[in-house]
């Protein structure tokens, strides 16, 4: 894997958001409360080997790589799904209603708990928001829809997050946070990427729709050591 995106957990992670690291230089992961993400460098047997020697027990962990992996028979399998993974290098600017965003903070983290519980986005912790950069569009003090931002490897930052409330559906909203998002990393000299569900069409439809393109398939699994 030469792509730094291949491999995102461990390119993150050795890289702009290595301060997030809580393993070592072979085997490296976020705390529980930020992400479930496990990266190590090449996931051949000998990383393999590290991940079933090192990685703690009592917790989940997941992995989204270009390459199907085999774990070792100490972790069980929880979830597997095939990703999307999807860049945009030039953005589809559109004409969206002017709206203001405001930027989301602690005091907002019980509703962003719920809204990301209630609409699924994937999986979002009390410390998730630690990466950064998220914006709401808000009706008084409820959240109507937000997103944010999560991985960030060399030259590019994941769109991460858009979700909206179910009863605001079909509003744009999500449109204009995405725009949003992908104008504030393009304009610190970066390309916005983000994972995406296959068997999401309506997702899909929107993303292309502002320029991003499926870069890769991405094999996603959630798994945690054997009790």
């Amino acid at each position: 894997m030469v792509h730094p995106l291949d491999n995102s957990v461990w390119s993150a992670l050795s890289g702009r958001q290595k301060r997030f690291n809580i393993g070592d230089h072979q085997l490296k992961y976020f705390r529980a409360d930020v992400a479930s993400f496990v990266g190590l460098e090449n996931w051949d047997t000998k990383d393999l080997r590290i991940l079933e020697e090192q990685l703690p027990s009592g917790r989940t962990f997941s992995v989204p790589l270009s390459k199907a992996i085999s774990i070792p028979d100490c972790f069980e399998f929880l979830f597997e799904i095939p990703l999307y993974q999807m860049v945009c290098s030039s953005l589809n600017r559109k004409s969206l209603p002017t709206m203001h965003l405001q930027k989301l903070d602690k005091k907002h983290l019980q509703q962003i708990l719920d809204l990301t519980a209630l609409t699924k986005p994937g999986p979002f912790y009390e410390h998730t928001m630690d990466f950064g950069n998220y914006y709401g569009i808000m009706d008084g003090s409820r959240i109507l829809a937000m997103t944010g931002e999560r991985m960030k490897t060399k030259g590019f930052t994941e769109v991460s997050a858009i979700c909206t409330q179910p009863d605001q559906m079909g509003k744009g909203y999500a449109s204009i946070l995405l725009q949003h998002a992908c104008e504030r990393i393009f304009a610190k000299g970066e390309q916005p990427f983000l994972h995406v569900r296959q068997d999401n069409p309506s997702a899909l439809h929107v993303y292309k729709k502002f320029g991003f393109e499926v870069r890769t398939e991405i094999y996603y699994a959630i798994f945690k050591r054997k009790i």
